[in-house]
């Protein structure tokens, strides 16, 4: 195990994550992307979250540096591409009449600790 923490993700490995983390790209693909996430809350039977993200996450994401919208972008193609097979999956049991609660609750959670560790990336301050 590693006892020395991470250094910081350098700027040239912004380049290399690719995907478009164009400040305003990104914040609507955030919003569709918390669109399929309430549609799985309601399958897990939880309640709704608030729906508006509002201009803070724009400017957020627009402060943020180059590798972190990077990683932004790639943790919400990653989340996207989780949650569209996890929703079908879940869609065919629904169809079967089986009870989606448990496996949407399972998926809702791996959504929320990606959406927690996306929120602390663009937290992250480079040291000066």
């Amino acid at each position: 195990m590693a006892t020395l923490p991470p250094e910081m993700i350098p700027p040239q490995a912004a380049s290399l994550l690719g995907g478009d983390s164009a400040p305003e790209v990104l914040a609507e693909s955030i919003v569709a992307l918390h669109g399929q996430a309430a549609a799985l809350a309601m399958l897990a039977r939880l309640a709704p979250e608030p729906a508006e993200i509002g201009g803070e996450l724009g400017t957020i994401i627009a402060r943020a540096h180059p590798w972190q919208r990077a990683l932004v972008a790639q943790t919400v193609a990653d989340c996207a591409a989780m949650l569209d097979s996890g929703l079908a999956a879940l869609g065919t049991l629904t169809r079967r009449g089986q009870d989606t609660a448990a496996p949407a609750l399972v998926l809702w959670r791996e959504f929320h600790a990606a959406r927690a560790a996306m929120v602390s990336v663009l937290e992250t301050v480079e040291p000066a």
